[in-house]
């Protein structure tokens, strides 16, 4: 006879769990930082804590309870609207009920987000050898949200959706960090922080029986969350059936959609196939981005040096940098098409694939560090959406035609044009400062770039003396 599969609810009942709960709440007096990414896991233990904090006296539920969602500004739309719809309905209720909880969305500075980087700096899409988004985009905020906590009240607990098994890597990290006869373990980056996992020992089936078996004590409707998982997979794979109304749900993971680490999008490619046809303009992009990655499109889509103005030669072959400023007005242009396309299709005529702030960000790389002196950005707009208001930099002072001459003029000394823009633009920052002590050592910088062409470094190559 075959041995039942194990449940967490074979040995503890939910009273039990909320005990334990309740009790790392009252013996550790820190207010609490729960991370929810809207799926199952978060949700079962935000949602564990809610119900087992209802049952304390008022006067016990002193500490406050943090419920944290991290928005990278380029999450799956249909994600964002259920998040942001959730945690409004969190902070209504909590308010009515005089729960502790305080919800808040952190997210990238400016400067971190993925089209600043991507389209503005030419960072290349990202893939497993050089994923440059996570950090910038959802650790940091994060840790700036916790370590804000920390500072104002000492230490915080952060409360976590993991459980045991998802992750061999993950499974270490809580063993290793564990604190002695104690239920929470050490954060393992900052120092005032302490991790506490209420799910660790849950099954997936766990998580669907109970969110299942359970309400929402907010209000919100578990069954969404689960048909959002039935559309976001793309097998269509179920877990657990509850009876003969649930439906099918899949082990999706919510992400952001310009993702090109996963070789396909079966989250969005779900969504589009259960009725979000405006999104398909998305996935298109989302899988243009991707063949970027092909090395035979390197030499025409990305420059022969790196941001630092260096080359790099690996095993006899040069190593392609940052996309050229070419192809990012090229990636700029489709993206606000694509978001052009979405507010006519889909279900909200504001939508913003790309901030202000961020087009902002990128006119101002563009110009300062790029040498874009025709002003490209407010071009590319009016292109797609027509005039806007952009800020005014009374500081710039060279334009399209200084360009065309400059050109010219560096062709005849045969100079790299590149350089002496890069110089001019250097000499235009610094002047009026009051102290131009830098603008001497900035001077030398340029000139130690290695300003060969890349028909230089591959003739080089050739030659067997790549230097």
């Amino acid at each position: 006879m075959m041995n039942s599969p194990y449940s967490i609810f074979d040995a503890r009942t939910l009273n039990d769990i909320h005990r334990e709960i309740q009790g790392v709440y009252l013996e550790n007096a820190r207010p609490w930082v729960i991370g929810y990414s809207g799926g199952k896991d978060s949700t079962t233990a935000l949602q564990l804590v809610w119900y087992a904090l209802t049952e304390l006296p008022p006067e016990q539920r002193k500490y406050p309870v943090y419920v944290i969602s991290s928005d990278t500004l380029v999450e799956t739309p249909v994600i964002v609207s259920y998040i942001t719809g959730t945690l409004d309905q969190i902070a209504a209720t909590a308010s009515k009920e005089e729960m502790p909880f305080q919800t808040a969305i952190v997210r990238p500075k400016t400067e971190d987000t993925f089209w600043v980087n991507l389209i503005g700096k030419g960072y290349p899409a990202p893939y497993s050898r050089f994923r440059w988004c996570t950090d910038r985009m959802k650790i940091q905020p994060a840790n700036r949200f916790i370590l804000n906590k920390a500072s104002e009240y000492g230490e915080v607990i952060m409360v976590l959706g993991v459980r045991k098994g998802e992750s061999t890597t993950r499974d270490q990290v809580l063993s290793l960090h564990r604190i002695k006869d104690s239920l929470l373990s050490r954060h393992t980056t900052l120092p005032n922080a302490f991790v506490y996992t209420p799910v660790v020992d849950f099954t997936m089936e766990d998580v669907w029986m109970y969110l299942l078996s359970n309400p929402s004590p907010w209000g919100g409707d578990n069954r969404q969350l689960v048909t959002l998982y039935r559309n976001t997979s793309a097998q269509g794979e179920c877990p657990l059936v509850v009876d003969e109304t649930t439906p099918s749900c899949g082990n999706s993971r919510f992400g952001c959609w310009t993702c090109t680490v996963v070789s396909k999008d079966k989250a969005m490619e779900g969504l589009i196939d259960n009725g979000e046809d405006w999104m398909l303009p998305l996935l298109e992009f989302r899988d243009f981005l991707a063949e970027t990655q092909a090395p035979e499109r390197k030499p025409e889509i990305r420059e022969h040096r790196r941001r630092n103005g260096q080359i790099t030669i690996l095993n006899n072959k040069l190593v392609h940098g940052p996309y050229t400023l070419d192809f990012c007005k090229e990636l700029l242009k489709r993206l606000l098409t694509v978001q052009q396309q979405a507010r006519k299709d889909g279900p909200d005529p504001n939508i913003k694939l790309i901030t202000d702030d961020e087009l902002e960000e990128i006119r101002k790389i563009w110009r300062t560090e790029r040498q874009d002196w025709q002003d490209a950005v407010p071009q590319i707009y009016a292109e797609v959406f027509g005039n806007r208001d952009w800020i005014v930099d009374d500081t710039f002072s060279f334009n399209e035609k200084d360009k065309e001459i400059l050109a010219a003029i560096c062709a005849e000394k045969e100079v790299p044009v590149t350089l002496v823009s890069k110089l001019l633009d250097t000499e235009r920052q610094m002047d009026g400062m009051s102290r131009r002590a830098g603008i001497q050592s900035r001077i030398d910088e340029i000139f130690h770039e290695d300003w060969r062409s890349e028909e230089e470094v591959r003739a080089g190559l050739d030659s067997g003396d790549p230097q």
